[in-house]
């Protein structure tokens, strides 16, 4: 069986997302596809605004085969690490063959000689990347300039070029066997909040849902009927009670922490003000501040984060379309565990016992955000 993977959010999904699903589907000539999910949370640092259940079901209304989770420690952390942490949970999978990528540039050839440069940095870029930080410029930008005359600098500037590239980096640097598949995105770009007649983003979704603003034509109707009437978001308090409880030090083991930032995320939350508003500047950007803040609420640590990236993990099913279960066999090649009913987590140890148990913890915190309770999981839809 050959099995064409998608990397995603759907945060939430929206009819970009069904163009996505389809064109892998036809471009990959694959028998199956997989989606593999970002949890409650997301990698700008936010709780989704529904669960991972409902929108897991979405994709598989939406053609989608199979619904796996990607762990809470890749699935808030930064481009490279949520890259690498997807690619070592899609590689351990015989099957997946493909991997398919919306992008600003749909061009193979050329995210594969970029990540061939980015994985073997020369030295004069390293340089500039360093006399860039050092001026106080962020490391995206620093980064997108440095290698001017090797990469395009689209390719290093554009959201979706930007993680295409970490994951062919990823896939290149670890030797799977997976291909890579960038389509052209459709619609409005990664971070635009301006809201088109059918094909917004998720970003416009979000803040027109906040604001009110009419979206039924960007989203399919099942995707509609469930969504919240207004995006709540009660995050901040429980960031702040968190940096209130910890020492800088521990708040210095969290990912991207460096620099002497937990003095200042103690200081924020001390003063009761808003962390992103407080801590953004041109060197740390808000997606930045926000997976901080976020992973020191979920206890998530780099040690925690790399040490996942090395070890055995599970395959953890929330979705799979009833005349597709054969996919659980087929999965079953694979030599990570899979987690399909209640009990299968007790054969984990080790590292996998602990990405697991922040998985858990992530969706007690969201019950917490959301203000929901814990209900039955049916996977089969």
């Amino acid at each position: 069986m050959k099995i064409c993977a998608i990397i995603c959010e759907y945060n939430p999904f929206h009819n970009g997302h069904s163009y996505q699903l389809n064109a892998a589907r036809e471009l990959s000539g694959a028998d199956a596809v997989l989606c593999l999910m970002s949890g409650n949370f997301v990698q700008r640092g936010e709780a989704a605004i529904l669960d991972k259940y409902t929108r897991a079901r979405h994709a598989v209304a939406a053609g989608a085969d199979i619904v796996l989770e990607l762990p809470t420690p890749f699935a808030t952390a930064n481009a490279e690490l949520f890259a690498k942490g997807a690619i070592h949970v899609l590689s351990s999978i015989p099957s997946v063959k493909t991997l398919c990528f919306g992008a600003e540039s749909a061009q193979k050839t050329a995210f594969m000689l970029a990540a061939k440069y980015l994985n073997d940095e020369p030295k004069e870029v390293s340089e500039k990347i360093k006399e860039a930080l050092a001026s106080g410029t962020s490391y995206a930008k620093a980064r997108a300039q440095a290698f001017a005359g090797f990469i395009p600098f689209d390719m290093l500037s554009s959201p979706n070029n930007i993680l295409g590239l970490e994951y062919t980096k990823a896939i290149l640097a670890s030797q799977a066997d997976i291909e890579i598949l960038p389509v052209q995105r459709v619609g409005g770009g990664y971070t635009d909040e301006a809201l088109l007649d059918d094909y917004s983003s998720a970003s416009a979704i979000r803040a027109a849902i906040a604001s009110g603003e009419k979206i039924k034509n960007n989203l399919p109707d099942f995707v509609w009927r469930d969504l919240p009437k207004t995006v709540k978001n009660d995050l901040d308090v429980l960031e702040k009670y968190a940096l209130l409880a910890r020492s800088a030090n521990e708040i210095a083991q969290i990912c991207d922490c460096t620099e002497g930032l937990e003095n200042a995320f103690k200081r924020a939350a001390e003063k009761n003000v808003p962390l992103v508003k407080s801590l953004t500047s041109a060197r740390y950007t808000s997606s930045r501040i926000r997976r901080i803040a976020l992973q020191n609420l979920l206890r998530i640590d780099e040690t925690l984060v790399r040490e996942s990236l090395q070890a055995p993990l599970y395959l953890r099913v929330l979705a799979v379309k009833k005349e597709r279960a054969e996919l659980l066999s087929e999965l079953g090649s694979s030599p990570f565990p899979i987690l399909a009913r209640a009990h299968d987590e007790n054969v984990l140890t080790g590292v996998a016992k602990r990405c697991y148990e922040a998985d858990i913890f992530a969706e007690r915190v969201y019950s917490l955000v959301y203000g929901t309770s814990e209900k039955e999981k049916n996977i089969f839809q």
